[in-house]
Parts: C-alpha cells; sequence; structure tokens
C-alpha cells in the first residue's frame, strides 16, 4: 500500500513513517507525486482541517492519504493558539514570533495557570474512500523562558512534566514516544494495519 503524506515537508514523512514503523509501506509526500495544490484549511477544529487536507489530495491521486492537523491549546487563553498556531504572530510569523507573542499574552499567568496541551489530529482516507480520524494529546505546561535548542514551533515552552524537560530538550526518540502525533498515530496503526491485511485477501 502507498500512502501519500499531505505535506511537501520531507521530514514530516519521515516522522510518521518512522512512529508508525510501517516498513512494509511506501510513502510519499504531496510533492514526490506530483500534487502541487493549494489547500486552503478554512475548517474550524483540527478535525475538520484534517479532513479538508486528505480529501482534496484524494481528489488527485489512487492511493490512500493521511493528513494531519496540529497546534497549542492553552488553558489560560482559553484553547488560544489552538487551529490558529501556525500563524498565531501573523499569516507569515516565524515560529519565535508565535513563541514572543505567546510568552507576551501569558506573562501574567501565574505558575499553576500554564496548562495547557499538544493536540494532533490525524485524517486518514484509505484506497476504497473509506475515512478515519483519529486524535491525539500530550499535556504540558507553558513556561516563562525558552529551553532547549531541539524540535520547532512552540517545542521550546512546552513543558513536559513526566519527561522534566521541554519538547525542544527531548531526542528524537523521546519526543515520539510521548508526542500528541505518535498518540494519534497509534490508533491510526491499528486501522492502517487492519486494511493493509484486508487488501491482501
Amino acid at each position: 500500500m502507498k500512502i501519500v503524506v499531505a505535506t511537501g515537508n520531507e521530514h514530516k514523512k519521515i516522522e510518521i513513517a518512522d512512529i508508525l514503523g510501517l516498513e512494509r509501506f511506501d510513502f510519499a509526500t504531496m510533492k514526490e507525486e506530483g500534487i502541487l495544490i493549494d489547500i486552503v484549511e478554512d475548517g474550524g477544529t483540527f478535525e475538520e482541517n484534517a479532513l479538508i487536507k486528505a480529501r482534496e489530495v484524494r481528489k488527485h491521486t489512487i492511493h490512500a492519504v493521511l493528513a494531519d492537523d496540529s497546534g497549542l491549546e492553552v488553558d489560560a487563553l482559553d484553547g488560544a493558539p489552538g487551529i490558529y498556531s501556525a500563524r498565531f504572530a501573523g499569516e507569515n510569523a516565524s515560529d519565535e514570533e508565535n513563541n514572543q507573542k505567546l510568552l507576551e499574552l501569558m506573562k501574567d499567568v501565574p505558575s499553576d495557570k500554564r496548562s495547557g496541551r499538544f493536540v494532533c489530529v490525524i485524517a486518514f482516507i484509505d484506497e476504497g474512500g473509506r475515512e478515519y480520524v483519529f486524535r491525539g494529546e500530550c499535556p504540558g505546561k507553558i513556561l516563562e523562558s525558552q529551553r532547549g535548542e531541539g524540535g520547532f514551533g512552540y517545542d521550546p515552552l512546552f513543558y513536559v512534566e513526566s519527561k522534566g524537560k521541554t519538547f525542544a530538550q527531548l531526542d528524537g526518540g523521546e519526543k515520539n514516544s510521548i508526542s500528541h502525533r505518535a498518540v494519534a498515530l497509534k490508533d491510526a496503526k491499528e486501522i492502517i494495519v487492519k486494511i493493509s491485511e484486508e487488501e491482501k485477501r
């Protein structure tokens, strides 16, 4: 089974393949499949946006499609930045600009009120057009300053108490064992393997 990942990002494709651990599947990015389209993510939830991406890519391939939408929800900000995580400080904002906006909005929030979570929703459409949606969450808290050099996005501010580190301080293996994407993909893996076995019969 070939699975087209609804991204042009090779790194994300590799991360997803590593977490799924499905060596017998052929993963490809949209770019590798020649699907050069701009997708307007105008849904109101992570679930809606993941499905929008998966359905748009599915129009351009006969293969199975996997899409994800993810972001950070902060309780003190009523769930913001949420689906706007990538463009929190503006349409083309950098990770640093988004982090600085988050720090500014959180500057008067005490330590015990800085809870939040990373959320990832995976949408999977199989070769027969059946749709599946999986949600994963990783709880943590927002620090008052950045720590760590790894990761991307809000990783330097997102502290995981069970690890005693931020996402940016975890190595790839540690992060992939607890992350929101890992949780969602673990559930997706069960379905993907089941579908693959059905197709072999």
